[in-house]
């Protein structure tokens, strides 16, 4: 058949990457993502190249169906030099995760934002709406804004196949969150790009913007929005060592810098130390506390010490392969220290 493949990819764009994407016009296509040849754009255009040598290769990595264009295929990508080798943008290509042994779970917050007030539905023209409290999981028009939205981006995510697990209106006035789980960093995070990206898409039949800023309203008191990681791999899964997972806790708080880098842009303004956050350069963990930098949930106990951990620190804006190269490095380490003891 004759296919239109949308090609998705990041940009160069900083502190924080967008979504770019182009369509391709494809005969005799059989619907597989080895028939989806490698594409060149202009990376002069995307803050990825310069004019001079501005040619960079789109490489398929995921192929999903478009129900919401006819004969049509969403493509995501990842960004290569002009030579094949990772482009120096490639979030995916950081991450060691060849054995597909960990599993992510990305909590993704974002806010609707309307075009034409510069602000989330639900919040009045000059001012603000009632404190913070009746809108998370709320139903009805004074406490939930924008679901017709919400509601299509979550049907359109299930008939592409996406592993998108649940929705849920979020604390403040026109927040909202999708959780994504995949057996696979990689396979995390296309998803969750890709679940952006179809997003970003339906907001456009709405006149919604997607606010991904950590912390749109800086310091006033609402809370942020961020992409809550949750982890494990095969030994905590399997294990049921209180130990491992204490060890992989302390690991992380010997690293804050590298995993702080990558979760994302102001996440100063969000990681505060309250409204369920610790301080930015703070690290503590601690059995369902929501004010920690990981939380244990009490579900990893009750199974025996098998199960997952909570990164709370990543913010709505990150990268989620960044992220999960960084939690699968830390992890890796803790083990191998734990092994050598």
């Amino acid at each position: 058949m004759v296919a239109k493949l949308e090609y998705i990819w990041l940009d160069g764009y900083k502190p924080t990457q967008s979504l770019r994407s182009k369509t391709m016009v494809r005969k005799n296509f059989g619907g597989k993502l080895e028939e989806c040849p490698t594409w060149s754009f202009d990376g002069s255009s995307t803050q990825q190249a310069s004019g001079g040598s501005s040619d960079l290769l789109l490489k398929p990595v995921a192929l999903y169906p478009d129900p919401d264009r006819k004969n049509s295929f969403l493509v995501m990508t990842e960004v290569l030099n002009a030579d094949g080798t990772p482009h120096e943008t490639n979030g995916r290509a950081t991450i060691d995760d060849d054995d597909e042994d960990f599993w992510f779970g990305f909590e993704q917050e974002y806010f609707l934002w309307k075009l034409d007030t510069n602000l989330p539905p639900g919040f009045p023209v000059g001012g603000y709406p009632g404190p913070q409290g009746p809108y998370y999981c709320s139903v009805g028009a004074k406490n939930a804004f924008g679901r017709d939205c919400v509601e299509e981006h979550l049907d359109l995510c299930l008939d592409v196949g996406l592993n998108v697990e649940g929705i849920n209106a979020e604390v403040a006035a026109g927040q909202w969150e999708f959780q994504v789980f995949a057996k696979s960093a990689k396979r995390a995070g296309d998803q969750t790009w890709m679940a952006r990206y179809l997003l970003e898409r339906t907001g456009e039949k709405y006149g919604y913007a997607i606010q991904w800023h950590p912390k749109p309203f800086g310091k006033l008191d609402w809370n942020g929005s961020g992409m809550h990681a949750n982890f494990s791999n095969g030994v905590m899964r399997e294990n049921g060592d209180k130990e491992v997972f204490i060890k992989i806790c302390e690991r992380f708080g010997q690293h804050i810098p590298r995993h702080i880098d990558v979760y994302g842009a102001d996440n100063n303004q969000r990681l505060t130390g309250e409204h369920e956050t610790q301080a930015i350069d703070k690290f503590s963990y601690g059995i369902s506390d929501r004010g920690a930098s990981i939380r244990i949930p009490v579900s990893t106990i009750e199974d025996g010490w098998k199960g997952r951990l909570e990164d709370r620190r990543p913010a709505s804006n990150a990268d989620p392969y960044k992220v999960a190269a960084a939690i699968v490095k830390t992890v890796k380490e803790a083990e191998a220290a734990v092994g050598a003891l």
